[in-house]
């Protein structure tokens, strides 16, 4: 059945995650939609609410085609890809550089000055609007990683199942609302699936600010 939006997305998506409540979870957003899904399971668990910030990376020229991404301290690029494209390396590394400009860029307008919440040795739950071919989400993950949560949790409405299958490797658990094996993207299983701007995305950082607690 599609969603209605991300808000209606986020609400039973929360419901599929409730048993977590107890664990005093973090809810990490992946900008943009993901934050909007997220900001209602946050709010149905009672957690705070954290933005982490991934871009895509695209194939130059046919940037909906995704080479890889990066998130804050790890970059994921499919090489063979690109040598079967042919892209020379400076071109690579400039379509990098340009998403490493942005994501610090968005680092800046939803977080500010306040720093990321302490998710070390704490459930963590990463929050997507909808799972692809994964790579963003992967490149989040491993990311996080890096600040040694207990447990990380990866949860979207719809996934793919090749997209579902790669995050296995890297999550401690996968939640999927949906995963249909003729899936064909994201936004077919919402009636709305308009662009978030990056207003909605610091009113939902605000909406759930009294919740940044500390572990």
């Amino acid at each position: 059945m599609p969603f209605t939006d991300r808000h209606d997305a986020g609400r039973r998506l929360a419901a599929r995650l409730a048993g977590y409540r107890s664990s005093a979870p973090v809810v990490l957003g992946l900008p943009r939609g993901g934050v909007v899904v997220g900001c209602e399971i946050a709010k149905a668990l009672n957690a705070p609410l954290d933005v982490l910030i991934v871009r895509k990376v695209g194939v130059p020229g046919a940037e909906e085609v995704a080479l890889g991404a990066v998130a804050p301290g790890r970059t994921l690029l499919d090489l063979g890809l690109a040598a079967r494209l042919a892209i020379p390396r400076a071109r690579l590394a400039e379509v990098v550089g340009r998403e490493v400009a942005e994501l610090e860029r968005r680092e800046l307008i939803y977080r500010g000055d306040r720093p990321p919440i302490e998710v070390e040795g704490r459930t963590v739950i990463v929050v997507d609007d909808g799972l692809a071919t994964g790579a963003t989400a992967q490149a989040a993950i491993e990311s996080l990683r890096r600040r040694n949560p207990k447990w990380v949790v990866f949860a979207a409405p719809v996934c793919s199942p090749d997209g579902a299958r790669m995050l296995r490797a890297v999550a401690d658990e996968v939640v999927c609302l949906e995963c249909p094996p003729d899936f064909m993207s994201v936004g077919g299983w919402y009636r709305d699936f308009s662009q978030t701007s990056d207003a909605e995305v610091v009113a939902c950082l605000h909406k759930t600010e009294e919740r940044r607690i500390p572990a």
